[in-house]
């Protein structure tokens, strides 16, 4: 007899972050301060649990009691398909809100769950493509603090050393609002350029632009990439406008990857691909609704003989890139010069994705996700639990 969920709770719990998040969302280096996480955890008959760790306004208590439980309780926990149809019809009615954020959270549990309960990591549970990865440096967007990124200079600076590190690629975040001046297309390309003189040619470079440019400033951003030999140009206008972007990608040489942000799953970006709107698929885990609904936005991608390139780092990204063979990249940070992305925050045993000298990241060879959750620090801080 197949076991059915027979628990959904989540523990809401202080920890420790040494970054900050500015009025626009974009994060920066900060001193260290408390915040609060939330951890969900699936359990199933067979005593199994899986686990899925986030921002505690995308498990609230509402959603646990009102929607989740009521789906998930008695349900097959490998029954993801169902599981997912269910509350996609939820979502549509907005009884209760369910963000993509939300409902990835829920998904990444569930794989958790499959993966603890087959004693295998997830990734080799979505496909086993590859037991390690290339990774590249993803930065935050500059600032105007002193040997941060304030400065053309500042980034050069910053990619020399993260070559050293032993990067293979570079991803360059530029300054954006509310930063005074920002966003300016020439100083980006100004950025780009002594980037690119740093490393030298050969050196894989990406740009993730400012994300509401006009299509003018955005086809001369591009132009500027197609000399300076960049790997892709990312989000560089509103991702609602296909056309927009199909308009570009026609124009320049250089790969236009996408979308990062636009809701609606596999199903949204199955539009990208028919109307040519990029050359590089984008998704991830918690933009793309979950685990599941990515893989089929990667498998889609290669049905057409696209890359997909997953947005963000983290267990279920990693797992993700593990998974499907046509994945090139893992992308690693945020990273910043007053920022240390390996130090392990208080909840957690250790971090899921170590890179090596070589600038590689190994696939968790942990069942599941692969995350190694400190239990004792989360209940001795815990702040509510239902």
């Amino acid at each position: 007899m197949s076991s059915v969920i027979t628990e959904v709770a989540v523990q809401v719990f202080k920890t420790e972050a040494r970054t900050a998040v500015d009025s626009y969302g974009h994060r920066h280096p900060g001193p260290s301060i408390q915040t609060m996480q939330a951890l969900l955890r699936i359990t199933d008959s067979d005593g199994v649990s899986g686990y899925a760790v986030g921002k505690p306004n995308y498990l609230r208590q509402d959603q646990v009691e009102q929607s989740f439980r009521s789906v998930l309780i008695g349900a097959d926990p490998l029954a993801r398909e169902a599981i997912e149809k269910k509350f996609a019809i939820r979502q549509r009615t907005k009884a209760v809100e369910l963000p993509e954020h939300t409902l990835s959270y829920l998904d990444q549990a569930l794989w958790d769950l499959a993966g603890n309960k087959f004693d295998t990591p997830v990734w080799k549970l979505l496909g086993g493509a590859r037991s390690e990865v290339k990774a590249y440096a993803s930065t935050m967007c500059g600032d105007n603090t002193e040997g941060g990124l304030s400065s053309p200079q500042d980034y050069a600076a910053f990619a020399v050393s993260l070559k050293e590190r032993g990067y293979k690629g570079i991803k360059l975040h530029t300054w954006m609002p509310p930063l005074p001046g920002a966003p300016d297309v020439n100083r980006d390309i100004e950025a780009c350029a002594a980037v690119r003189d740093a490393v030298g040619p050969g050196f894989s470079l990406m740009l993730d632009g400012y994300h509401w440019y006009s299509r003018t400033e955005a086809l001369s951003l591009g132009r500027e990439l197609d000399r300076l030999k960049f790997d892709w140009f990312e989000e560089p206008m509103d991702e609602f406008s296909l056309r927009s972007y199909k308009w570009l990608a026609d124009q320049i040489d250089t790969p236009v990857i996408g979308p990062e942000t636009t809701p609606g799953r596999h199903k949204s970006r199955s539009e990208w691909i028919v109307n040519e709107a990029c050359d590089i698929l984008r998704v991830g885990a918690m933009n793309g609704g979950g685990i599941t609904p990515a893989l089929k936005t990667v498998h889609m991608a290669d049905g057409f003989g696209l890359n997909c390139e997953i947005h963000g780092n983290g267990a279920p990204n990693l797992a993700l890139v593990g998974g499907a063979s046509n994945i090139q990249w893992y992308e690693r940070g945020l990273l910043h010069p007053h920022t240390d992305y390996d130090w392990v925050p208080p909840h957690l045993e250790s971090i899921v994705d170590p890179i090596d000298a070589r600038g590689i990241v190994r696939m968790p060879e942990r069942p599941g996700l692969g995350e190694e959750y400190d239990h004792d620090y989360i209940a001795q801080n815990l702040v509510s639990e239902y």
